[in-house]
């Protein structure tokens, strides 16, 4: 039996509900919508109505209550439909999704109308209270999974139309779904809800009455994405989830005896736990939204979305994380997986490796620009799906992967990188979490993605050596402040030169002052010649060297302080051609930066081979190494010391580039706590009256670039 006051409040909604109705009904029944409002308003006027005559008269029965309750829900669940139905330009796009919401209404509200019908017509209860509140909960639950969805997907400029109504509607279910949730947990309706869920009720006509008004001019317009089908979906699993989870809560306290309470919260913890889990989840995550894009869209990605997610990547102007790093990502992410590496071109044409995400370090980290895969790629801009390759590799004209590539297990596509009709790069893209079928949608958007990346890649790098210039600019003009004193040294030392014979005492002395002093004077002048012409080719002041002896030589100059660098194996003679004071600038230099990462008491060993057409000094040391990330972006980075003050950051950009000068290459490997291996390369020289020196031995050390374990 209703009190006073609930007689009052749903008499309230049985009379608001019957004005809006009217007003819909005189003006406003063109629309689908409109007509689907006046529906629903009808109904629920006469659901307010029958409560109030069951208070007052006691009939008609609680069968008809229930009845008119579950066709009231029924009514405002079929105008969030209509709203669906009003979106005709994306018909396609929500043709399986308004498919499955509405069966699964139908189902529920079908069953839910049987049972009372049959227990109507045969005096038999087949459902219990806790039963029927849960149907009603399920139902004010997908009417919110509807609300939240015309909500999300509706554009900015359109959702003026439709706010009113989502507020009223979604306020309804709101309302109902909370008085029911409590009514579960307590095992009765509770009394204030249910006085004041008429009022409530009576309160939304107004927003109704507004909605009904504006959208004379402005009409519904929204659509569905795979986000908002992924948040759907999640909303109704979670939601069902919890009302389970409830149910299971009460029977484990029920049957716990003793100990019920305590299995109870057991039992709600580890469910939320594994909720959390299966939510957090980035490969269920990804499996759902594949099954989404395979049975709801025509296409597999929301072009918009994706092409919002790169804007806002690549928006970010730091370097952290950096530019190639961000761009493996994208890229990996277009096909659901988070692993990947990209290789890029540097000056001399080869593709250089310049980060790896969730992939194990290569031992090879470079591409020749010459090999298979490059002008395979220069050829064809296809991505290469390395499972189809390894089953048929006739489809990719039989080339040869990279060792760089080949020993990455988890390696899946090779995307070139293309800048205008150059290829720029290579980015590797590991195994995805979810199993995705490409077809040319996959490949069309990671082409596009890869050529626009890859212009902000070319990008980078030129401003990258544009700074660099100025830094050299910068150099270039301190340098002339150098010759100005150098050449004052210069003079005096000449002066000091021409005028010791007529002064000396001691001849022995003095001879050996003017041996040392005019030494000095030439090595000086050789500088202020090199500050003046830094960009003289240095290929015309080589000569033919024998590496071997320039570096024993080395060993015992740095030989006087621990630890001393050891020469160790067959040292076979090894000629070169290269300029002799810079060879043993570059080789002196990586030689005392070895020492100085290595403690006293280990150990700094050079090894000299022979391999097919060029001589291999392998610089070794014991010292605190280095990571993969300082190697790749900052150890040949000029102007970037780790040695504070002292050090300009030159030296190893310097023997870098003089060694790529003279036709070679340095490759560094190294392990923190271990140490460092550096693998200077340099073409042999042809020695006059002997053959050109072949590569009798053409392998490497054991574990070749790997440094020595202590």
């Amino acid at each position: 039996m209703l009190s006073d006051f609930s007689v009052i409040s749903y008499a309230a909604a049985a009379l608001t509900y019957a004005l809006l109705m009217g007003l819909v009904a005189v003006r406003y029944l063109r629309r689908g919508v409109d007509r689907a409002l006046f529906l629903a308003a009808s109904v629920t006027a006469l659901w307010a109505g029958v409560l109030v005559s069951q208070s007052l008269f006691s009939v008609p029965g609680f069968f008809s209550r229930y009845l008119l309750e579950l066709l009231r829900y029924g009514a405002w669940i079929g105008l969030l439909f209509a709203m669906l139905r009003n979106a005709s330009r994306h018909r396609e796009l929500t043709g399986q999704f308004k498919r499955i919401l509405g069966v699964s209404a139908a189902v529920l509200l079908s069953l839910l109308l049987g049972l009372a019908i049959f227990e109507f017509a045969f005096n038999e209860s087949l459902l219990t209270g806790k039963a029927r509140v849960l149907g009603q909960i399920a139902l004010a639950l997908l009417g919110l999974s509807l609300v939240e969805q015309i909500w999300r997907n509706s554009p900015g400029f359109g959702r003026s139309s439709i706010k009113y109504l989502c507020i009223g509607t979604a306020t309804l279910f709101a309302f109902d779904f909370f008085m029911y949730a409590d009514a579960l947990l307590f095992g009765q309706v509770d009394e204030s809800f249910w006085n004041a869920r008429g009022f409530v009720n009576a309160l939304l006509v107004p927003l109704f009455a507004i909605n009904v008004i504006n959208t004379r001019k402005q009409p519904v317009d929204f659509q569905l994405s795979r986000s908002a089908v992924f948040h759907g979906s999640t909303l109704i699993f979670a939601g069902t989830y919890l009302l389970c989870l409830a149910v299971g809560g009460y029977y484990v306290r029920i049957l716990g005896g003793n100990v019920g309470d305590a299995l109870q919260v057991l039992f709600f913890t580890g469910a939320l736990v594994f909720l959390a889990v299966l939510i957090l989840s980035r490969r269920i995550r990804s499996r759902l939204m594949v099954v989404i894009s395979r049975n709801f869209f025509d296409y597999k990605y929301d072009y918009r979305e994706e092409w919002l997610k790169m804007t806002r990547e690549l928006a970010n102007l730091s370097d952290a994380p950096p530019l190639p790093e961000r761009v493996t990502r994208i890229l990996a992410g277009l096909v659901e997986s988070n692993s990947g590496a990209i290789w890029l071109k540097n000056d001399q044409g080869t593709f250089v490796l310049k980060t790896s995400i969730n992939q194990p370090s290569p031992r090879y980290t470079m591409i020749d620009a010459d090999s298979d895969l490059a002008q395979f790629f220069k050829r064809r801009e296809w991505i290469i799906d390395l499972n189809e390759y390894r089953a048929d590799p006739v489809r990719y004209d039989l080339i040869e992967i990279p060792d760089a590539i080949a020993q990455m297990d988890d390696a899946w596509l090779l995307i070139p990188m293309f800048l205008g009709n150059e290829l720029y790069g290579i980015t590797l893209v590991g195994r995805s979490y979810a199993k995705v079928e490409l077809n040319w949608e996959n490949f069309d958007l990671v082409k596009v993605v890869a050529r626009q990346t890859c212009n902000l890649l070319a990008q980078e790098d030129a401003q990258n050596r544009l700074s660099r210039a100025m830094q050299f600019e910068a150099v270039s003009k301190a340098s002339a402040f150098m010759v100005h004193d150098l050449k004052t040294v210069i003079a005096q030392l000449s002066l000091l030169v021409k005028n010791a014979p007529r002064h000396r005492d001691n001849p022995a002395f003095i001879d050996d002052m003017i041996q040392t002093t005019d030494h000095a004077v030439k090595k000086m002048s050789r500088l202020v010649d090199h500050i003046r012409r830094p960009s003289e080719d240095t290929k015309a002041e080589t000569e033919i060297l024998n590496l071997t002896i320039l570096t024993k030589e080395l060993v015992e100059h740095y030989g006087h302080q621990n630890p001393v660098p050891r020469l160790e194996g067959s040292q076979p003679d090894a000629l070169v051609n290269a300029n002799e004071e810079q060879l043993r600038s570059v080789l002196g230099h990586l030689i005392q930066n070895a020492k100085d990462a290595t403690p006293p008491d280990g150990e700094v060993t050079l090894t000299i081979k022979i391999a097919t057409g060029n001589a291999v000094l392998f610089i070794q040391d014991t010292g605190c190494g280095m990571t993969e990330q300082f190697i790749n972006s900052q150890l040949f980075k000029p102007f970037d010391s780790t040695k504070g003050l002292t050090g300009m950051g030159i030296g190893a950009f310097q023997a870098r580039e003089y060694i790529q000068g003279l036709g070679g290459s340095i490759d560094v490997t190294s392990k923190p706590g271990v140490g460092s291996c550096f693998s200077i390369r340099i073409p042999l020289a042809e020695a006059p009256g002997r053959e050109p020196a072949e590569g009798p031995d053409d392998s490497l050390p054991t574990r070749q670039g790997e440094p020595k374990a202590n």
